[in-house]
């Protein structure tokens, strides 16, 4: 993946084939040709032994080794002697995994793959992705969490706890990859709907990551995955004899802050400025306030806030097309009102005003949540309004109970995103259904167990008239005379994409615009074909391509506004990112080899 920034003082002009580097200036190691041709990350040979190419898994092929590389390596015997391509041991471990009923033995399988063979592990993940998205992410993802202690077998990022303040940059050295582009980091306090998991969050930024490199491309090498642990407070995880992080309460207040600082700048110091900082489920308190703090400081986001908002606008933009309507004829109702919430209300009143001219003051009144203390009104008397939620603190009179909302209300789109399951109940989705042809239902929590409402109860209460998406999966529903595929309105169709776009046109700070760029990219690739079965996304099975096209439109508009960093301007910017993309078929263990010509072997003659 590789490109060149501008300094401040001018710009690095490079010819093409350096962008088919794997880093300009780069640290002097080995390399060889992908089946891409663009130059891959290999390794110099005169420092591995036949045994590293079977215990490393980034070098082990399986029985995919040809019998050269056997012979050569010195590993003949130590394999059956059968050797296969790497399409059949990608089925193969399709078969072996399709042997499980257990979701949580299929993620066990997946994690060991990627522990001995990382090149399998991603080739099977980038064509299954439709099938596999569900067990390496949401929704047995929070199970594995849940069950980290149990399942913790070898490093897959860095834990980094508050009693290393002041050596944080120390302990990012011991990791081996030298050039990190893309970083995931949590501190466990919010992980999906399930709560403080505290260090056992590690599962979620690995998950993130892996999906950046299957879907998006991102080479693995330039990922990393950080948990920062500073305790939990969760009682029955520090009394649990397996559980794997800090045993005591959470540190917070000034000396967690500083730690954050800390992390913050030592990645800056190690990795570069331009180094991408995902921030992921962190607790609402802390997540909002390190937002707006780093936003304009580093080159972050925060996929709970931005990446959720971005995926909800994008199936919001194509239930417009299902029902024939624009932003500004809906009234929105939240369930919830927390990053995610408040994310998606403030990207809806953005589309607002960038599509169809609404003032965003004007697209806020839009715009209507519920919190846990009732309908946010100004001066409401219980409890009052934190300063985020503010913004859509409305003229009315308070109530709490979300059936008398929405009659009092009548909302358009109903959006659940506060991991309260069931709280869409008949009698709701029944009023929904009342007084809107088409009610547009958003069940967001995950997981599934926390789901707002399943898509068979959206479809049934409102007699098959419901256009609705999910955070987690549903099967597939027939009835009315015809049958449903609801859309998982997964960030998966973001968050890669938009990281890939990022980082090859070395954004620098990260604004709202380039999360809605990547919303209307989305919802441009839903098609009527989609539409007819209810489906607000596209196929999961063509995140690949979304992903590239999402990275291309974050590129394109990236350029035209001047926040892009990569020069000199790709004139083909989809080439340019496919160029970047990380192969995952394998390469020759064998370094290259080549003649001499016949006069170099003369003899002196005396």
């Amino acid at each position: 993946m590789m490109f060149t920034n501008s300094n401040g003082n001018g710009v690095h002009k490079v010819k093409q084939d350096d962008h088919q580097r794997n880093r300009l200036g780069a640290r002097p190691v080995g390399r060889q040709s992908s089946s891409q041709g663009v130059e891959a990350f290999s390794v110099v040979p005169g420092q591995v032994t036949g045994m590293d190419f079977l215990r490393d898994p980034k070098l082990y092929k399986g029985m995919a080794f040809s019998l050269e590389e056997r012979q050569t390596l010195g590993i003949h015997g130590l394999l059956p002697p059968r050797i296969k391509t790497q399409e059949e041991m990608a089925e193969h471990s399709m078969r072996n995994l399709r042997r499980f009923d257990d979701p949580l033995n299929k993620y066990m399988f997946m994690a060991d793959l990627l522990e001995r063979n990382e090149k399998l592990f991603y080739k099977v993940l980038s064509e299954n992705t439709e099938e596999l998205m569900p067990i390496v992410y949401t929704p047995t993802v929070g199970l594995a969490c849940q069950k980290f202690g149990l399942a913790f077998k070898r490093p897959k990022g860095l834990f980094i706890t508050i009693h290393d303040k002041g050596h944080v940059y120390e302990v990012l050295k011991n990791w081996p990859g030298q050039d990190v582009r893309c970083i995931v980091v949590t501190d466990g306090e919010r992980i999906l709907g399930l709560g403080d998991l505290g260090a056992q969050g590690m599962g979620i930024p690995v998950g993130k990551l892996a999906l950046n490199t299957a879907i998006a491309g991102i080479p693995p090498s330039h990922t990393l995955p950080i948990t920062l642990d500073v305790g939990t407070n969760r009682q029955e995880l520090l009394d649990d004899i397996d559980y794997i992080g800090l045993r005591h309460k959470r540190v917070t207040g000034q000396e967690y802050d500083d730690f954050i600082d800390e992390f913050m700048q030592a990645v800056v110091r190690r990795y570069g400025q331009n180094t991408l900082i995902q921030f992921e489920d962190f607790g609402n308190h802390n997540a909002f306030r390190f937002l707006e703090k780093y936003r304009d400081k580093y080159c972050t986001f925060n996929d709970d806030i931005q990446g959720t908002a971005s995926v909800a606008v994008a199936g919001i933009l194509a239930a417009l097309k299902a029902t024939n309507t624009k932003l500004k004829d809906h009234t929105f109702l939240f369930q919830g009102a927390g990053e995610a919430a408040l994310g998606i209300a403030n990207l809806i009143a953005m589309a607002m005003e960038k599509r169809e001219g609404v003032p965003y003051e004007e697209g806020l009144k839009r715009v209507w949540l519920k919190d846990s203390r009732g309908l946010i009104v100004k001066e409401r008397p219980d409890g009052g309004i934190s300063v985020h939620k503010a913004p859509w603190a409305h003229e009315h009179k308070p109530m709490t109970d979300l059936g008398e909302i929405v009659k009092e209300i009548k909302p358009t789109v109903l959006i659940g995103a506060a991991a309260i399951p069931n709280v869409f109940t008949p009698e709701i989705i029944r009023d929904m259904a009342t007084f809107n042809k088409q009610p547009v239902i958003f069940a967001l929590s995950n997981p599934t167990s926390k789901a707002e409402c399943t898509a068979e109860q959206a479809y049934v209460h409102s007699d098959g008239r419901a256009v609705f998406a999910s955070g987690s999966p549903f099967p597939t529903y027939q009835g009315f005379g015809k049958t449903y595929e609801p859309g998982q309105g997964n960030n998966a169709y973001i968050f890669p994409g938009t990281s890939l776009g990022v980082i090859c046109t070395g954004i620098h700070h990260i604004s709202d615009s380039v999360f809605l760029s990547s919303a209307e990219g989305l919802a441009d690739m839903v098609q009527d074909s989609d539409l007819a079965v209810g489906r607000l996304y596209p196929p999961l099975s063509s995140l690949r391509e979304i992903s590239v096209k999402i990275a291309t439109k974050v590129a394109k508009e990236a350029y035209k506004s001047g926040s892009a960093s990569t020069y000199p301007e790709p004139e083909d910017k989809e080439n340019f990112i496919r160029q970047q993309l990380y192969d995952c078929t394998y390469d020759t263990s064998l370094p290259a080899s080549y003649g001499w010509p016949q006069e170099a072997f003369k003899k002196l003659e005396i």
